[in-house]
């Protein structure tokens, strides 16, 4: 979400699905939105390929495993995180971890991981939500001025822009065995 964005404000002579529309942008701006579509996308195709049924004909090609339990378990796991994703966002690291790990795991259970389809989008799912950080709104106050180079001048220190010292800052960080007897190691 930016948080310099400029907010909506709904004119008297909008449509209907114009405000639907800034009223939706705005609500995937507050949450990981792509992190739970691709999730709740790669849930889908691990759940539905072990029961899935190709017909040419008279010929029938099944795809059923032994495993077909545990793919509709992976399958319902992934399509709930990415819900959760998109209403909790708190959760978004746990989120992000366990759908990652059953992306992997959707390898050897669920016919590799829906041909690879769903665990890609998983997989890119999870990463998402462990990247996703909320915004938080620039207070007004705190923006300074673009011709303001009074913080830039106090950063640099020195003259001509070049870093020195600051008071608080000493020549050494701690007083050590090597700094304390007239600079000569006790060690050894």
């Amino acid at each position: 979400m930016n948080p310099q964005a400029p907010v909506y404000v709904r004119r008297s002579d909008d449509a209907w699905l114009t405000v639907v529309y800034y009223h939706f942008y705005a609500w995937r701006g507050r949450r990981p939105f792509w992190a739970g579509l691709f999730t709740l996308i790669g849930g889908l195709p691990i759940a539905y390929f072990p029961y899935a049924d190709f017909r040419l004909g008279n010929v029938t090609l099944a795809m059923a495993t032994t495993a077909g339990s545990g793919s509709l378990i992976i399958g319902v796991l992934l399509v709930t995180l990415g819900l959760a994703l998109w209403f909790q966002q708190g959760i978004r690291v746990f989120a992000g971890v366990a759908s990652i790990l059953l992306a992997l795991v959707s390898l050897p259970v669920s016919n590799l991981g829906g041909f690879f389809i769903g665990f890609t989008f998983a997989l890119i799912g999870g990463g998402l939500a462990l990247a996703w950080a909320p915004g938080s709104p620039v207070d007004e106050t705190d923006a300074a001025p673009a011709g303001d180079t009074g913080k830039a001048e106090a950063m640099a220190g020195g003259p001509q822009g070049i870093p020195a010292p600051r008071e608080t800052e000493t020549a050494y960080a701690s007083e050590t065995t090597a700094h304390a007897d007239g600079g000569r190691n006790s060690a050894g």
